[in-house]
């Protein structure tokens, strides 16, 4: 009866001046508060920044991780004030070895077996326990192969982030070096006090299957752990880590920093009975011991150098996407971390100090001139293959084997043999429906998908790198664009494009490179050609037996000619007949029988 009677009063209330001129302001106040918490304005008031002295001091430790993120150089895993890209596990890896470092677990393979989980925990903590607050970012450095993460902390109330204590740690799974796992970290104490730190390592589960104890060779001390992982027919796989003996606790002078690496070395063995664990073990500890001496006495720099150099060989090579049209295509993003995530799932031949001379030199004449790969349709749509999101390691692994054998089945069996620098091979000319024959490389795109612009670069041809590109003019008509970047001994190479009508171009190392236009024929063949002969492009040209030869515009307009006549015909019909409905109407109203005249009369 209460609220009855309230609502009753209501439009009364409302009839006053004032009270609908508060109501005015109210909704007023109410408009600009969602547009200023949910539009542009906010922000303007709100960049997201972290605040206070960690906060400035994580963005100057990082400042430059957006710069190489738009670059394709860095993927960022979390930060208080960007997006993170990474939809995936934060791993490092180089074929033998895998670690999610945000989950701390050790994933091992053999040369017989694929990767399995492990019980046993690899990464180092470092902490302190007066910290007040605390920032951090991580990030994914493609060129380098390492996950880097840097947390600025406050030990005392302060208001100035020179008086915040910076602590940066890289992961790497070691490139060259497949059972070498480096863990780097890096402290800055810019303030007038001493501050200490807890450093440990985190014990197994119980009932973990590894069992630790403290190795000493010559003057040097580390931790040496055997464990096994059982495997589905019964047998086991027997895993060895030796560990850099980490001190327990470390104190940073003020105005000072402090640098520590600890490393560890991984071996496992194939698949074996109960009956030959110890004499495996002896085995696997005895390496495990040797490279452990022989890592402890190389330079830090010297190690870290060795790795990235390495990574930064194998993003020479890589896939750029430009302009994306539709839905289907992966973005630059997406290609980053599946050719990051497949390259340290396998292992690299190529660089192991350990393959024979004859072997690499097998290799690289496979690398340089892949006969046969990639046959078939590109894989630029295949969602499957160039996935948004990781689940995790598992996820990750099984693309690994999709792709493998996807490369397998479609003529580059020996670039996966090659390793790393094999798949980034491999993948490449998937993406783009490259195709190397007995005597040229095509490429042979679906032309229904060159709406999109991107680029292909470090395509080896020989010991030549070649990038390719499908870029759009100022009418968004496609063209090709071809440069050369000569490695060894100059050889000539030449192209021509769908058809080879045109005489065939050489291809020189300017800058500016060389632009093909886009044909397509009937029947469909190759778009592009590029060959070492001469005499081989020349004599191409007469063996296509093609029926018509249409610029690209002209091709899709014959696919897609528009709305077909019965379509036109009928919507002209209902215009006319509504006009000739309308004319009816009038003529009736003003000149058929008992119409009214237009007129009156004054008399």
């Amino acid at each position: 009866m209460w609220l009855q009677q309230k609502l009753k009063g209501l439009p009364g209330l409302l009839s006053s001046s004032w009270a609908r001129r508060v109501l005015a302001v109210l909704g007023f106040l109410f408009i600009i508060y969602w547009y200023m918490s949910s539009g542009p304005m906010y922000k303007f008031w709100y960049s997201g920044q972290p605040r206070g002295a960690p906060g400035a001091c994580l963005q100057t430790q990082t400042k430059q991780w957006k710069a190489l993120a738009e670059k394709g150089d860095v993927m960022i895993v979390a930060h208080p004030s960007e997006e993170a890209k990474l939809q995936g596990p934060a791993a490092v890896g180089n074929g033998h070895i895998l670690v999610d470092v945000g989950k701390n677990t050790l994933w091992v393979s053999s040369s017989s077996v694929s990767f399995h989980l492990t019980d046993y925990p690899l990464l180092t903590f470092v902490k302190h326990s007066g910290t007040s607050s605390e920032v951090h970012a991580t990030a994914v450095f493609l060129r380098e192969g390492l996950i880097r993460t840097v947390r600025c902390m406050q030990i005392e109330k302060s208001d100035s982030a020179r008086d915040c204590v910076s602590v940066r740690e890289d992961y790497f799974a070691h490139r060259s070096r497949p059972h070498v796992y480096v863990q780097r970290i890096h402290i800055t104490n810019p303030s007038d006090r001493v501050v200490a730190f807890d450093i440990s390592t985190q014990k197994p589960l119980a009932g973990a299957k590894f069992s630790s104890s403290v190795e000493k060779v010559q003057d040097r001390q580390f931790f040496l752990s055997s464990g096994r992982v059982s495997l589905e027919d019964g047998k086991s796989m027997l895993v060895v880590v030796a560990t850099k003996k980490v001190v327990s606790r470390v104190q940073v002078s003020p105005k000072s920093e402090f640098d520590e690496t600890f490393v560890s070395v991984i071996y496992t063995s194939d698949p074996i009975d109960s009956g030959k664990l110890e004499e495996t073990f002896s085995k696997l500890r005895e390496a495990a011991k040797k490279e452990m001496l022989e890592v402890m006495r190389m330079r830090v720099e010297d190690l870290f150098n060795e790795h990235q150099q390495i990574w930064s060989d194998l993003f020479v090579s890589g896939i750029e996407m430009r302009k994306i049209k539709d839905a289907h295509t992966p973005t630059s993003d997406t290609i980053n971390i599946t050719l990051y995530y497949m390259l340290s799932s396998s292992l690299a031949p190529l660089v192991d100090p350990l393959i024979s001379n004859e072997e690499r030199e097998k290799m690289e004449l496979t690398l340089n001139y892949a006969d046969h790969c990639f046959s078939g349709h590109a894989s630029m749509h295949a969602e499957n293959l160039w996935p948004s999101k990781f689940g995790g390691i598992t996820q990750l692994l099984q693309l690994w084997d999709l792709w493998k054998l996807t490369l397998q089945k479609r003529g580059c069996k020996s670039l996966v043999a090659a390793g790393a620098h094999g798949l980034m091979q491999g993948m490449m000319l998937s993406f783009g429906g490259l195709q190397f024959t007995e005597n040229h490389l095509q490429f042979q795109s679906d032309p229904h998908v060159l709406h999109n612009s991107y680029a292909l670069r470090g395509i080896h041809y020989n010991k030549d790198l070649i990038n390719l590109a499908v870029l759009l003019d100022l009418d968004e008509k496609p063209f090709l664009h071809v440069s050369v970047k000569f490695q060894d001994k100059l050889v000539k190479l030449y192209a021509c494009e769908a058809g080879c009508l045109n005489e065939p171009v050489e291809l020189t190392s300017e800058i500016k490179g060389h632009i093909f236009p886009i044909l397509v024929t009937q029947p469909l063949t190759p778009l592009l050609y590029i060959s070492t002969e001469l005499t081989h492009l020349q004599d191409l040209r007469h063996t296509l037996h093609l029926k018509e030869i249409l610029a690209h515009e002209e091709h899709m307009a014959k696919q897609y000619p528009g709305l077909p006549f019965l379509f036109w015909f009928s919507v002209a019909s209902l215009i006319t007949l509504f006009h000739l409905f309308l004319f009816k109407l009038i003529y009736n109203e003003y000149c058929g029988p008992g119409a009214k005249p237009l007129f009156r009369s004054k008399v």
